[in-house]
């Protein structure tokens, strides 16, 4: 179990000075280092090169990129060789991890494939789905025979002995049947709701989710949920566990399939000479996790991340401030969030402890008119995937919450108009005679996502307002989440603040987001904070809504100003009559440095 939180007994603690740090090593080798806890400092230095080192890393990550194929889906393995199929050309391709060599399999029958997503083997015979029906044949011959068809489309297939899986989106379901009669046998709820495609290791059935970003292990006999994992990259098209060749330990490779937006050159338009337009973009990355079965949650694969929040002082009108204090929130360590590193841009900052949460404090003296400075933080962050287990039955017993989380996290703190008649009729409409904890925080996010379709604001209006135009943004998501939690007497509170771009291949180069962005975090007495995502920008209106984000996080989401203001600044006399965005711009950057060792 993880530590019970506890509001500290004073709200702020005075820290320490930060000052600009001297590093001896070059930065390529402090990143080394970072990467692989291993080294030693001198190991870096003359053991390896840097070069040499960091070619050993990215070996150790290394994205397999087959040739001449468009969308990648079921995978299986043939010795230490990965077998993909790829449903835009048709092929069933073998590919060395080590190099990207690939090899068609099905030369003469590729058009007998096309459409084609999940695919497994079995000895020696292959299995693929199709359209509404599962499909076998031979490797050496490649002539497709039917198995069996649904009355939905088939997506995935997995073999276990003399039994096969499918997931059928549609249906909701895995249904399995015996392989020698094709009768059904049984069926299982399926994990996600996304398109689904599995594979088998020993008695666990492994499931990967398109639109649920999310790797499931379940018991192969009862269906059971044993875990989950959130993927480093978006729609995992397919899974399979393969030997090294080294050391014999299996590693879990998944597959992507995506289209990517881009810019191409357009030769015919000399007023214009660009184009917006879509590729298709797939490879097989490997999955590393670790399942903390006391803690009831699971790590997976993760970034080394330089963050840099600056503001540059550029007032809009002359404006003359005395004993200026500047106040932003720093990165906070969580079970998924370390920081490495943290020193001062412009000007040296003292660290504070507010409410449990680290706060960088300026103190800028006083501002003349039209004075320019730059000033914030640049954070060295590890960041990982997390996805916690508790289940329903996990709270059905949970202690009450205790009376100073009560009056801290069940109070209208920010404008959430708690007292209005439309948000305490939503409060009651939300949840209707549900009792369990993580039901009702369920059904109150399923309550706002169908009322609410995303979009961008000037400014966050307040939850009543917010409820009757049906638009959002992530903060006005977050403030009718917090009112209607809040009311059925769920402690929650505003996480924030940036979301790190989430290319992870784009690694050495500056990454700016173009917004910033709030989620929530909900309380489990006797366990912890929980979090979840506000919206679901990329999910289409009218659910199923996946619940990917339900208690848990991808890596690029960079955790800071835990039921705290991310930034604020006042002067010794109350005379800072002028907004933060009246006085300075800020600017926002991530430079993803490379991936983490497995967790």
């Amino acid at each position: 179990m993880m530590r019970v939180e506890s509001l500290p007994p004073i709200a702020t603690q005075r820290l320490s000075i930060y000052q600009p740090t001297v590093c001896f090593l070059d930065p390529l080798s402090v990143v080394i280092m970072l990467l692989d806890p291993t080294l030693s400092t001198e190991q870096t230095s003359t053991a390896r090169s840097p070069a040499s080192e960091a070619s050993s890393l990215s070996a150790k990550h290394r994205t397999i990129r087959p040739i001449g194929v468009y969308a990648l889906g079921g995978m299986a393995v043939r010795g230490d060789k990965l077998l993909a199929v790829d449903s835009i050309r048709g092929y069933v391709i073998e590919v060395d991890p080590a190099t990207d060599n690939t090899t068609i399999l099905n030369p003469h029958h590729a058009s007998e494939f096309l459409g084609s997503t999940g695919l497994a083997l079995a000895g020696e015979t292959v299995w693929f789905t199709r359209d509404q029906s599962v499909y076998r044949c031979s490797l050496t011959d490649f002539t497709p025979q039917l198995f069996v068809t649904l009355p939905y489309p088939a997506d995935g297939v997995a073999i276990w002995q003399t039994t096969v899986y499918v997931t059928c989106q549609k249906a909701g379901y895995i249904i399995i049947f015996d392989s020698e009669t094709s009768r059904e046998i049984t069926r299982f709820s399926a994990p996600g709701v996304g398109v689904e495609n599995l594979t088998m290791r020993g008695e666990e059935l492994w499931v990967s989710d398109r639109l649920e970003r999310s790797v499931y292990c379940m018991d192969r006999a009862t269906g059971e949920l044993q875990f989950s994992l959130l993927t480093p990259f978006d729609s995992p098209s397919g899974l399979a566990f393969c030997p090294s060749p080294d050391t014999g330990a299996d590693t879990l490779y998944v597959s992507y399939a995506i289209e990517e937006a881009y810019i191409r050159d357009d030769p015919n338009n000399s007023d214009f000479p660009y184009d917006l337009t879509f590729r298709d973009r797939t490879f097989i990355h490997p999955l590393y996790f670790r399942y903390d079965r006391e803690a009831n949650y699971t790590l997976s694969n993760g970034f080394l991340v330089e963050m840099i929040y600056a503001e540059e002082m550029s007032p809009l009108e002359s404006v003359e401030l005395n004993g200026l204090e500047w106040r932003i929130a720093l990165p906070a360590e969580t079970a998924r969030q370390t920081v490495k590193r943290i020193e001062p841009i412009g000007v040296p900052f003292k660290e504070e402890i507010q409410e449990g949460q680290r706060v960088a404090v300026f103190n800028l003296g006083n501002l003349k008119p039209h004075e320019s400075r730059i000033f914030g933080w640049k954070a060295l962050l590890e960041l990982r995937g997390i996805k916690y287990q508790l289940t329903h039955a996990d709270v059905e017993k949970t202690p009450p919450l205790s009376i100073e989380f009560q009056n801290r996290y069940l109070v209208d703190d920010d404008d959430l108009m708690m007292d209005t008649p439309s948000i305490q009729a939503a409060a009651r409409e939300s949840i209707g005679t549900e009792r369990n904890l993580l039901r009702k925080v369920l059904k109150i996010r399923n309550y706002v996502y169908d009322r609410l379709s995303y979009g961008i604001k000037p400014h966050i209006d307040t939850p009543d307002v917010v409820l009757e135009r049906g638009i959002g943004s992530c903060g006005e998501y977050v403030g009718l989440l917090l009112a209607l939690a809040r009311l059925n007497g769920i402690a929650c509170r505003t996480v924030g603040r940036y979301k790190c771009p989430p290319y992870p291949d784009r690694q050495g180069v500056p990454l700016e987001p173009e917004f910033n962005h709030v989620w929530i975090e909900f309380y489990v007495p006797g366990y912890g904070w929980l979090p979840m995502e506000s919206n679901v920008d990329d999910v289409i209106d009218g659910g199923p809504y996946p619940t990917r984000f339900l208690m848990g996080l991808p890596w690029f989401h960079a955790e800071m100003a835990k039921g705290i203001s991310f930034e604020n600044m006042k002067t010794p006399d109350g005379g800072a009559d002028v907004s933060i965005g009246e006085l300075a711009i800020n600017h926002v950057r991530f430079i993803i440095l490379g991936e983490l060792p497995p967790p």
